[in-house]
């Protein structure tokens, strides 16, 4: 009897050692799952408002390129900028058009993390193609919208859990770019 008895003490004692160093590790790859996942539906919602946006552009007249900040641009921003909002995505303030380059515009917003939101415009962006039957390549004309987003991991609380001392605070630029060939 005596020897049964020591079997189960030794073991009832390993389970709960087992338990707290495998429920650390468990919640550490379940907040890096939930962690990655958010991350990519960020990109996704990204490049849904980078395409809008493209899209937009595309159908819009070219005859106010000539303006400091044409009008055009200007609802593209503002296309962009309410697709973010209503994705739950944090515009970071995303300020006005500003010129960059000729038919190149920018607008850029500071996030919380103290990084830069940036959105990237360019009516003017081409590049060539075969066609059949052409002589020489037929150059396209599109538009081009590229965002730049910070992205704040939230890793770091779990971390915590086996390395209290860490301090794994990592932010990953996110880059979209999304191009419509222009219809005009």
């Amino acid at each position: 009897m005596r020897p049964l008895l020591r079997k189960i003490r030794k073991d009832s004692g390993a389970q709960i050692l087992e338990f707290a160093v495998a429920l650390p590790l468990l919640v550490i790859f379940l907040v890096g799952i939930y962690d990655f996942s958010q991350a990519f539906n960020t990109k996704e919602k990204l490049t849904f408002a980078a395409k809008d946006g493209a899209r937009l552009g595309a159908t819009q007249p070219t005859n106010d390129l000539s303006n400091a900040i044409p009008l055009s641009v200007v609802s593209i921003r503002d296309l962009v900028d309410a697709d973010l909002l209503a994705a739950g995505i944090n515009d970071c303030g995303l300020g006005p058009v500003t010129a960059s380059t000729p038919m190149v515009w920018t607008a850029t917003g500071t996030c919380p993390n103290s990084r830069t939101l940036t959105l990237t415009i360019d009516r003017g962006f081409s590049f060539s193609t075969v066609v059949a039957g052409a002589p020489e390549p037929v150059q396209i004309i599109c538009t081009r919208v590229d965002i730049t987003y910070p992205y704040q991991w939230h890793f770091n609380s779990a971390i915590r859990l086996l390395v209290p001392s860490s301090t794994f605070a990592a932010i990953t630029l996110i880059d979209t770019a999304e191009v419509a060939t222009n219809q005009e």
